[in-house]
């Protein structure tokens, strides 16, 4: 597994809690009273400003944000949005996590509008990527694969060597 510096790590972990946010409205739309995939984001945010991590604290918010996640299992935006915010907030503990964050919010993209998939997938990943500094923009981005199938997409991440 690549080993980040810390500096990479947050900058990772405040990108990936954006994409989270962004369709985190996904979820809150169909499941306003559940408060989780929200609170794993700001758990993340909290942990980029600070610096304090506590285990517990980190791997509580990931879990209950995708226990949402299999909650919202009848409904695809609102269950990827969810674990977009769950892999977001594990970020703190594995950097890698932060593709999950990203890969997640595309797959929510996606299962939001089938119709319009590939539009929206194509923008939602230009504006990923405009937000990650060079450095990690061509590694983390090399990774999030998106292929246009059958009038739709398919996003796979690609682990492997170093991932």
């Amino acid at each position: 597994m690549k080993k980040y510096h810390k500096h990479d790590q947050t900058t990772m972990a405040a990108w990936a809690a954006d994409c989270a946010e962004r369709v985190l409205p996904l979820f809150e739309a169909a499941y306003p009273e559940d408060d989780r995939p929200r609170n794993a984001i700001e758990a993340c945010r909290t942990w980029v400003r600070t610096g304090v991590f506590t285990m517990a604290g980190i791997r509580g918010a990931s879990l209950a944000a995708h226990a949402a996640a299999r909650d919202a299992k009848e409904n695809d935006a609102a269950c990827f949005a969810a674990r977009a915010a769950g892999q977001a907030v594990a970020t703190a503990h594995v950097p890698q996590h932060a593709y999950g964050g990203a890969y997640y919010a595309l797959k929510a993209v996606a299962a939001a509008d089938p119709g319009n998939a590939v539009v929206n997938v194509a923008a939602e990943r230009e504006w990923q990527a405009e937000r990650l500094p060079g450095g990690l923009r061509e590694e983390i981005m090399g990774r999030i694969i998106v292929q246009e199938r059958g009038g739709g997409v398919v996003v796979r991440l690609r682990k492997g060597e170093g991932f």
